[in-house]
Parts: C-alpha cells; structure tokens; sequence
C-alpha cells in the first residue's frame, strides 16, 4: 500500500493564523506537532515512511520537510505540482510517481488522505484503513464517510444506499446544502459527511480516469517526467467530480473514529477542551462572564467581558470577532482582502524560508526593521539590494558574513553595515540559532528588490 497525502491546499477558512504562505496543514492545533506531521505519524503505524508521498508545491517544500523531519518520516517522498490542479490531477500525478519511481505495480492500493484532519483514536482508525484497503484488492474505489451528529453545511454529503461488505454502496454525492436540505439529511440517517479520503487500486484508479475523465488519464498514460512536463495541460477539477460521482463502483464506510477536518473556527471551537461555562481559552485570555466562546490569543492580552458564542481569534496584525456558526465566512473576509490588495490575506508578519524565519518589527517611509533567526548551518543568498542598505546587528549566536570580497565573523552585541548595491551573504556557522536586528533604510523596502547571484536553495 501506499499513502498519498494531499497537503498543497492554501486554505483561507481559518484566517488569520491560515494564510496563503502557512496553511493550515502546517499549524498546531491540538498537540505540540502540526497536523501534518499528525496525518504522517499516524499511517506510520500502518506502513514504512518509504511508502508515504507528499503532494505539494514548491512553496511549501521547505515546509514539508521540516515536518517530516519531526515525525521521523525523512524517507518519505515529495511531489510537487508545477501548478494548483485540484485534487483529480495531483493524485493521477502521484499515482504515475509510484508506478514510476518507486516500482508499484497497478494492483498496489493507494489510501489517499488529506493532510489537516484530526482524527482518533488512531487503532479505530486503522482497522478501518485495513477494511479499506481489503476492498480496494475487489476493484472498489472506497471512501469514508463520517456520521453526523448535526445539520452541517459547511461538507459535502454522501448518500449510502444498500449494504456491501462492511460498507454501503453510494447512490450519490451531494453538494454543501443549505441548512433545511442538511436537516433532512440528518432525519434521513442514510447520508454521511464525505471525509475526502479514497481507497483503490493504482490500475483501477487509471480505468476509472479512462472512463470517466479522459483528458486526465491521456496526460497520466505518458511517464512520470512527460506527465510533470504537461501537468498545466490538466483541468482544474476534484477526484469527487472526475470519478467517485460518475463511477458505479464506489462504497462507503463509516468511520467511527473521532474526525474533525478543522475546516472552520466553529471546528476548532468543538476540538479544544472547555471550561465550565464552555470557553475554549487559548493564549494570554482572560474570559469575564463569558460562555460558549472560543478567545484565541497569540501576541498580546485579549479580554472579554460578558460575551457568548463568539469567536475571537488574534494575531500580532489581526484581530477577527466573529459569531458561532458564521465562521465559514471567514473564506469570504479572505477574499475581500484580496480584493483590496491587502498584504495580510496572504502574509503573516512571520515569514518562514529554506534557512529559517524572518518577522516585521516595524515600518514606515524609509525605513523596515526585522528579526531574522537563521537555523544552524543554514546560509542565505549571496545577493544584493539596489534601492536599500541593511545593518545587522547580532543579538544570539555567531554570523559569517560576506561583505562584497570580505568574509567576516560576527559575534553577539557586534553589528556590521551592507550599503547598497553591495553583494552579501548571512551564513549560521554555529550550533544554535543565529538571530540579529536588521534594519533597512532606502525609498523601496519590498522583498523583490534581491538580485541572488548564488543560492544552495536554487532560487537564483
């Protein structure tokens, strides 16, 4: 078997802390690991880490790899889509990887799960990949469903219909509904929330692509490399609209284990532990007569007097007040702030590279400062600024820093000063992390005035 795990997405629905440059799959929710690193662990009791495959992009590659360093998973595989396809390409793509590269043969299953769910316990969860996998080998695409315990609009639904080994066939998909439609279905008790996870063979998976959606399958026939080359010829659609709505082989199994897809801040809200007046308190909060409210602090003291099923989360640049059961429209804030060109639908003021992090202090006409943390024996670009000089100065750890044809080392409470149009380079020589103040001074501050001339990360 093989696990592919979808973990490109770029959601919006948990903003502010999920934003285009660090979602959700990446974040800590309910442990000390992301959920990424959650997912990755808990089909490493199933299989070797060899057998797992990341679908990605290139911006997040970097943060992949440091979660699969954190669960232990550095032999896992990373694929990474040229461009966003939906999820029907990116698993046609990971399904030639494996019979490419990694030598499958089209009778292997694949398990496909997304990267950001909570679920558990994980034995409940794994004797129920076992049953899926057992009818993935009959030719069966296989998916889980998760019984609702309540009217939910924010999931698609799947209709079972009659019995078939330990699942039901499915009669249909169905979209989001309104509220009503999800009340019937919930009075109904034949529908079941659709988890987004699949099972089935890798020959199977291709002959329902040939049936179903042809001009996916044309561009997955070619070999792994022609199909990474073609990958923008493919359309943008879901593995639910190519094939498991089409197909008239998909079952579902229900899955009684605890889900959670965290696709909302009312999610999170059921996920975290309560008080006695039902306050889900996170951070430096202080909650006042409030009940049934979810206060999320991160940077500063929030605190609530008097107040009842509202969402409050905060960030050092965002503050976000929402009622119960409104936060699915946090996607619709996200875009608006598109709309405007606004900075924070996509940033935090922390923002995480190959070498390490950087933070923005402060700003104004003229003048940027931040904190950069460089991990040990990582080394930034050799390149320069033509609108900026920089100075640096150290306030943990060493520097090794190339100053035009100089190389110099840096010590803590030591400073060093880059003109502009000067070639440079910050390297972390040392066994602890290297941070320093940087403070910029010139009338363009973006982060597209660097001319990289040498880049260990490729990026020249």
């Amino acid at each position: 078997m093989k696990i592919i795990i979808l973990a490109g997405g770029g959601g919006t629905r948990l903003f502010p802390l999920s934003r285009t440059c660090f979602p959700k799959q990446f974040m800590k929710i309910d442990s000390e690991h992301s959920l990424l690193s959650q997912t990755v662990s808990r089909f490493m009791k199933m299989v070797k880490s060899s057998d797992i495959v990341i679908v990605t992009n290139e911006d997040y590659i970097h943060h992949v790899k440091a979660e699969l360093a954190d669960c232990g998973a550095k032999n896992a595989h990373i694929v990474l889509e040229p461009v966003a396809r939906n999820t029907a390409p990116a698993i046609a793509l990971a399904a030639r990887y494996c019979l490419d590269e990694l030598g499958s043969p089209t009778d292997e299953v694949m398990f496909i799960s997304t990267s950001d769910h909570i679920i558990r316990p994980n034995d409940v969860f794994v004797k129920s990949v076992q049953q899926a996998v057992e009818m993935a080998t009959q030719n069966k695409i296989v998916t889980f469903g998760i019984k609702p315990d309540k009217p939910e609009t924010g999931y698609g639904y799947i209709q079972a219909g009659s019995p078939c080994g330990c699942g039901y066939a499915v009669e249909s998909f169905r979209e989001k509904p309104d509220r009503d439609t999800a009340v019937k279905y919930l009075a109904d008790g034949n529908y079941y929330w659709n988890s987004g996870m699949f099972a089935f063979t890798i020959g199977h998976f291709m002959q329902e692509l040939q049936t179903y959606q042809p001009d996916v399958y044309q561009l997955a026939a070619n070999s792994y490399t022609e199909s990474l080359n073609k990958f923008e010829a493919m359309p943008t659609i879901s593995i639910d609209y190519a094939v498991a709505e089409k197909s008239e082989k998909v079952v579902t199994i229900p899955l009684t284990a605890y889900w959670n897809d965290i696709g909302s801040w009312d999610a999170i809200y059921d996920v975290l532990d309560k008080d006695k007046d039902g306050n889900a308190v996170k951070g430096d909060c202080i909650p006042l007569d409030c009940t049934n409210t979810l206060m999320l602090g991160r940077s500063r003291l929030i605190a609530g007097i008097g107040l009842e099923d509202l969402l409050v989360v905060e960030t050092d640049d965002v503050i976000v007040v929402a009622k119960k059961g409104e936060s699915q429209k946090v996607k619709d804030l996200v875009g608006e702030l598109k709309k405007c060109g606004r900075r924070e639908a996509d940033e935090h003021t922390t923002m995480y590279r190959p070498w390490g992090s950087y933070t923005v202090l402060g700003e104004g006409p003229g003048y940027k400062m931040k904190k950069i943390t460089v991990t040990p024996g990582q080394t930034l670009s050799l390149q320069m600024h033509y609108h900026r000089s920089e100075h640096w100065i150290v306030t943990g750890g060493t520097a090794k820093v190339t100053l035009g044809e100089e190389v110099k080392i840096v010590h803590e409470n030591e400073s060093v000063f880059i003109p502009m149009s000067t070639k440079h380079r910050l390297e972390n020589p040392g066994r602890m992390p290297l941070e320093i103040i940087e403070v910029q001074n010139g009338k363009y501050l973006e982060e597209d005035d660097i001319v990289r001339f040498d880049d260990v990360y490729g990026r020249v």
